[in-house]
């Protein structure tokens, strides 16, 4: 008997919920009018959000670095299987693919794309990278309510500023190593920076560059620039002994080849001009210019073998690069997504409407009630 009893405790707990669901269920279905009023509210303000808020296009680009083969094999495989990356292990290069996205977010890597030149899909925009980020970004309206008191303070506030820190029209400044940038200047770099992406592939080394942009050409063209600007960085920091020692090489090649040239034009004019003349120290004069203009010569000849390396080993050390995926006019916009963010608002209105209607009504009624 006693178990018996135990049993048919939690079968009246189990009815007792059930009957609570099935309240609240009712409950419910009998304000729904509420609930598809409130959702309607809901799509209206979510359709005004959505077509409010201006479009973004993004654009990707994917490269594939060369990989030098020059370490150990079986390692390197073994390595890439756990997701660790011993290609700078030996020490040949300093600049890993890891360094990628801090190369592109660094200031002066910023400071170099002010200068592009972008043009809208329309024609109706021809300017600087910098001039579009300052005067041709779109926001939503309500962004542009919120900011109306901090642009009237900001405004009064430079009337008790003096005029000497003036725009520098986008160039920014170095000195002495140093770069120096105005309030503008320093709201465009990080407003682009936001909109690039770098991400790199640490087993395979794979490179992807993502550029967001409010007009899908522009999105395209400064994807392509920060590309090739990226190539050009890795490229110059990986010859850039190689260029210097070319540079060397080249001087060499000239001085040797202009002592060349006047030892042979020495040596030409003194055999000229002692013709015929059969004099010991005469001999012993040719004989001497004759030693110096060949030895000139084997240094002439060293060098412009020297030259030569220099030159293939520049070669050598260039970085290949395989655009997997280039920069193409993207043709819908990524951002933002209307429906994600009509089921949200209508979501959140249910929830919403659901929990007043069961749990914060009654509460707020209990607490409007004047205490006897």
């Amino acid at each position: 008997m006693a178990e018996e009893k135990k049993q048919d405790i939690p079968s009246k707990k189990e009815a007792e919920q059930e009957i609570d669901l099935i309240e609240l269920a009712q409950k419910l279905w009998s304000e729904r009018r509420l609930i598809l009023k409130v959702c309607g509210v809901a799509v209206v303000v979510a359709l005004v959000v959505a077509f409010s808020i201006p479009k973004e296009y993004s654009t990707t680009v994917t490269l594939a670095p060369e990989i030098s083969s020059r370490s150990n094999s079986s390692m390197g495989a073994l390595a890439a299987m756990a997701g660790i990356n011993l290609r700078n292990a030996s020490g040949e290069d300093a600049l890993s693919p890891e360094l990628y996205p801090d190369i592109v977010s660094s200031t002066p890597f910023m400071l170099d794309l002010f200068n592009v030149r972008v043009k809208s899909q329309d024609s109706k925009i021809d300017t600087t990278l910098y001039n579009y980020m300052e005067k041709h970004q779109r926001s939503p309206w309500w962004g542009t309510v919120t900011s109306l008191p901090f642009k009237a303070i900001g405004w009064v506030m430079s009337l008790f500023k003096d005029d000497e820190n003036e725009e520098s029209g986008g160039n920014g400044g170095e000195e002495g190593g140093t770069i120096s940038l105005t309030e503008a200047e320093d709201g465009i770099v990080g407003a682009i920076k936001g909109r690039i992406t770098v991400s790199v592939d640490k087993k395979s080394g794979v490179t992807t560059l993502t550029v967001l942009m409010q007009d899908p050409l522009i999105s395209a063209t400064v994807t392509d620039t920060v590309m090739h600007n990226l190539q050009n960085y890795i490229t110059d920091y990986r010859t850039n002994k190689a260029r210097h020692d070319l540079a060397f090489t080249e001087q060499l090649y000239k001085e040797a080849k202009a002592d060349y040239e006047k030892a042979q034009q020495e040596y030409a004019d003194f055999v000229d001009s002692n013709q015929n003349i059969i004099r010991r120290s005469v001999m012993v004069e040719q004989e001497r210019l004759q030693n110096e203009m060949n030895l000139t010569y084997q240094v002439y000849t060293q060098v412009a073998q020297q030259l030569q390396m220099a030159k293939a080993k520049v070669q050598e050390i260039t970085p290949v690069y395989t655009v997997v995926q280039p920069a193409t006019v993207p043709l819908r916009a990524a951002k933002p997504s209307k429906m994600l963010i009509l089921v949200g608002f209508v979501f959140l209105a249910g929830v919403g409407c659901s929990c007043w209607i069961l749990f914060l009504r009654d509460l707020v009624k209990e607490w409007r009630r004047p205490s006897v």
